[in-house]
């Protein structure tokens, strides 16, 4: 399986380095024609603001869309959580989001870097014990819409929700050795 990894700004090598621990195929993601080959994507965590730009300089924004719109699977984190959300709060008047999972979300609603943090998340439906959450300036879930299905919380907020083929974390699962969180959503494209 080819999974693209939007190589535009970010953590974008730990995801390839775990896909291909999975055995998939990571494809750098850093113009349109890069995404015609892909079977699924993972948006990394970065600067939201700066990622969104660069969406338009690359001319990714618009095939990318139409691409979820058609039913890509795509993983987002942290930032990549922030650009797949219905709403970005805290941003860029001009930051645009692909509106694929309906969740308004706060930029480091968490805190500065130095509010960064580690924690065990029960997910629902992952066998095999708590997942270690690495946080770094993480968004945080201000609203989930009914569609959305909550995976796991942190004091109350949404930090793993899927809706249809998108999964979002507001957490950075390729920082913290385990790998079930891409594991499952290679299960599941």
């Amino acid at each position: 399986m080819k999974v693209g990894v939007l190589a535009l700004q970010g953590a974008f090598a730990a995801h390839s380095h775990v896909l291909a621990d999975l055995g998939a195929h990571p494809v750098e993601v850093r113009a349109p024609a890069d995404l015609a080959s892909v079977d699924a994507l993972v948006m990394p965590g970065g600067e939201s603001t700066t990622m969104s730009l660069l969406l338009e300089t690359s001319g990714l924004f618009v095939p990318l869309a139409e691409r979820i719109a058609e039913g890509l699977a795509v993983l987002g984190t942290c930032a990549g959580m922030i650009l797949l959300a219905r709403e970005a709060l805290d941003g860029r008047a001009d930051q645009r989001t692909f509106g694929a999972i309906d969740l308004t979300v706060r930029r480091n609603g968490y805190g500065r870097q130095r509010d960064s943090f580690e924690t065990d998340l029960e997910v629902a439906g992952l066998e095999g014990g708590p997942f270690h959450a690495v946080f770094i300036r993480a968004p945080v879930v201000e609203r989930a819409g009914d569609a959305v299905e909550v995976d796991a919380t942190v004091e109350g907020h949404p930090v793993l929700c899927r809706q249809g083929s998108i999964t979002v974390a507001a957490f950075h699962p390729e920082l913290s050795g385990d790998r079930r969180i891409h594991q499952r959503f290679l299960q599941e494209v």
